[in-house]
Parts: structure tokens; sequence; C-alpha cells
């Protein structure tokens, strides 16, 4: 079995004591690529460090929207010599994410609009960065679908994304796919209340998505309350395959073709 886990943060102090350990069981799994992927300047020093010591690790980096306010008014040249590291494969965690702006903890609209317009300046000169250094994204994006396609639509045919832990229905997706892009997914697939997105999974045509942990969170059933580690994305692809009709090795096989056509460096 060839499985990626293509977006995992293996930087966060939840794998500080073991992580030496954890790689090796992701190994024993079959898990012989993985992505992990920063979330501002210094989280993406640290993946790029990790990608530089462990042969099977590479990294993305980028500013997460969630930290669009403590961003820099112009980070683009830190950026791109991050992103000219021979292992660094994409630009990423960059989005839009609209489900804690302010007005849900009593502050007002033009708050909102402020936090909304501090995000689409970060997004936007991380996707000029990743479009002049020709390298693809990873893009987190919550109840922000309209504006993440809005912005990236002029950097059509110049950079693709990967709409990471996809959860959206399977409408959001064809609309995703249609412009270009790939959707990927994680353990969220097999919560029990996660019938929706199953069906999304299921409803993807096969070269257009991707599996991942996102860990150390959102481990799957059996592994669900624990830390989630690269192993796990195992679980994943076996209700993955089973959704679809194919076996763990054809699910495996088509999945990492598609992270290693996304992501060339894989190669």
């Amino acid at each position: 079995m060839n499985l990626y886990d293509t977006h995992a943060h293996l930087d966060d102090p939840a794998f500080a004591v073991d992580l030496p350990a954890v790689l090796t069981r992701a190994e024993t799994a079959g898990v012989t690529r993985i992505i992990t992927v920063g979330t501002d300047l210094e989280s993406s020093r640290r993946a790029v460090a990790l990608a530089g010591t462990y042969p099977n690790v590479y990294a993305a980096v980028g500013w997460h929207p969630g930290e669009a306010t403590a961003a820099p008014a112009d980070f683009r040249a830190e950026l791109r010599a991050l992103a000219k590291h021979p292992k660094v494969v994409a630009i990423g965690e960059i989005g839009l994410d609209y489900y804690r702006l302010p007005s849900g903890n009593g502050g007002t609209a033009a708050a909102d609009a402020s936090v909304k317009a501090t995000q689409a300046a970060v997004f936007r000169q991380q996707l000029e960065v990743a479009a002049e250094l020709g390298l693809n994204c990873v893009v987190h994006q919550r109840q922000a679908l309209d504006d993440t396609l809005s912005l990236m639509q002029p950097f059509q045919g110049r950079l693709r994304g990967q709409f990471h832990c996809f959860v959206d229905d399977a409408e959001s997706m064809r609309r995703v796919l249609a412009a270009g892009h790939v959707v990927s997914f994680t353990g969220i697939v097999t919560f029990k209340n996660a019938g929706s997105i199953r069906h999304t999974l299921a409803e993807t045509p096969a070269g257009r998505f991707m599996l991942e942990t996102d860990c150390p969170y959102l481990a799957p059933v059996p592994h669900r309350g624990r830390r989630g580690e690269p192993a796990f994305v195992v679980e994943t692809a076996t209700l993955a395959a089973a959704l679809r009709g194919c076996s763990l090795d054809e699910l495996s096989d088509t999945t990492s073709a598609t992270a290693r056509g996304f992501f060339p460096k894989l190669a």
C-alpha cells in the first residue's frame, strides 16, 4: 500500500515528544509521503526544517486565514524565500474563514467586514507568490466558498487549489472541480453524523480528490478523541474504498497519483 497524508501539522506541540515514533508508525502503516503544513511564518519555518530532516516529509508554507489579523502588511519576500526550498510542495494553508467572525461574539458588521478584508489581502498576496513560483495552493475555506473561488479566479491557469478538509455538499464539490481545483477528505468522513460528507466523497470523480489527516486534529473512528497522526489516514482510506466500491489498494494508488500530479515534487 502507498498512501499519502497530504495535510498534517507535524510541528504541533502534540508531536514534540515522539515524532520519530509517529513517523515510524506511519511508514509501517503504508503511508509513504506526508505534507506538513504551515499556518504562519514561524510554523512554516518549522515545517521546512522537518522536511529537511525526514526523507518522507514535505512542506507547505503559508499564513492561515484564522491568523490573518496578526500577519505583516506584506510578507511576500519571507514567504518567497521559504517556498524556494526544494521540499516545499505548495503554498498553504491559505484562504478564507468566516466561521468565527466578530459578529458571532457581539461584534459589529463593520468589524466583520474589516476581518474579511484583511483575510482577502493576506490570501491574495500568497496567491501572487504561488503563481510567481509555479506552485499550487493548500486552501482553507470555511463558510466562504463564493469569496474563495472569486479571489482565486484571476489566477486560473497559473495555479490550482487543494480544498483541504472538504466538508461541503456535492454541488459545492462540483463547483470547486469545475474551477480546476481538487478536494481532500479527512477522518471526518468516518464520523457518525457525516453522512453528507460521505455522499460527497462517493460522488467525487476519481483523480480529483486526495486524503489527509489534518493531524493532530480530527482523528477518525475508531481513534476519535485521541491525538490524530499520519498512520490514521488508513482508516479514512478504508472507508473511502468501501464507499466507492473499490479495493483499498486501488484507492491508495489513485489518491497517491492525484497527489503526485498536484504536488509534482512528491514524485
